[in-house]
């Protein structure tokens, strides 16, 4: 597949996910009242401001888009232009479609909103991640501080949300601050569980073929490994060990391979919940 097709793909998995983004908005988000993390939040928080103690109606697109475009400018000097121009476009393709599109009549159930809402949403926001892009705002905070640390920050972000909810709370009303709080953790466990790329896994694999598994280490992930020789006591014959760690989401792709070159391997993945040394990340583009 040749770098345009690659690009253009990407591109419309990115509009796919600011399509289901601004659809989930208008189904379940507005529908039980509730708030999203991140700058769709406060970008729904200033919208209800302005509407409220004003009696203002601005397009949500507005104040997305303008809170979007420094850690846009950021991102692009810092982390990849492509990166960031698909980005750029998630942000501008949501906001329109959050106001030209109508949401779909689901359910007016406010804990059902909450939970849905926050699987989609985490589904959304994954379909860009995936794609080699971001839905925008505090996902750009969260990738550049990755980039950099090579650490998911997501439940960090949470945090951060959390903060924007009991703002939410004070000004609007608990009940919905409390079940916008369901929404963004429902979310937030979505993308842990979807989006792997600053996880870390730890392989010990037991080959009869390590030159041959190394190589396959090499190509699949563009990391090394470690051999250690020690001694099977079932058989008391000798062994080879390969130790490597690799992101998580090259795991099962590595796996197969493995499996490929060595059927007989016997390999234990690991989850690494720190790792200090040298880890080289493979950059946004």
């Amino acid at each position: 597949m040749n770098d345009r097709v690659r690009f253009f793909l990407r591109f419309l998995i990115v509009t796919a996910g600011a399509l289901i983004m601004a659809v989930n908005l208008n189904t379940f988000v507005y529908t039980a009242g509730l708030l999203p993390g991140g700058f769709t939040g406060i970008s729904l928080l200033i919208q209800e401001v302005f509407q409220k103690f004003l009696h203002i109606k601005i397009p949500f697109a507005l104040f997305y888009w303008g809170l979007n475009i420094i850690p846009a400018l950021i991102c692009f000097r810092y982390v990849g232009k492509r990166f960031t121009l698909l980005s750029v476009w998630a942000i501008i393709a949501s906001g329109l479609f959050t106001d030209l599109f109508p949401g779909l009549r689901m359910t007016d159930d406010v804990m059902l909103c909450s939970i849905f809402g926050g699987i989609v949403n985490g589904i959304a926001i994954s379909f860009c991640l995936l794609a080699g892009a971001t839905s925008g705002g505090t996902d750009f905070i969260s990738i550049y501080v990755s980039e950099k640390t090579g650490r998911s920050i997501w439940n960090h972000i949470f945090v951060f949300n959390v903060v924007i909810l009991v703002t939410f709370g004070l000004l609007f009303g608990w009940t919905r601050a409390l079940y916008s709080i369901i929404f963004q953790f429902v979310s937030t466990q979505i993308l842990n569980t979807l989006y792997k790329r600053y996880q870390k896994s730890t392989l010990l694999i037991i080959t009869d073929k390590p030159d041959e598994v190394i190589l396959v280490i090499r190509e699949v992930t563009g990391h090394d490994a470690t051999l250690f020789t020690g001694k099977g006591c079932y058989q008391g014959a000798e062994r080879k060990m390969l130790y490597t760690v690799v992101s998580s989401d090259e795991e099962e792709k590595l796996l197969r391979s493995i499996k490929k070159t060595d059927p007989l391997a016997f390999v234990n993945i690991l989850q690494t919940k720190m790792l200090k040394g040298n880890f080289i990340m493979k950059r946004q583009d």
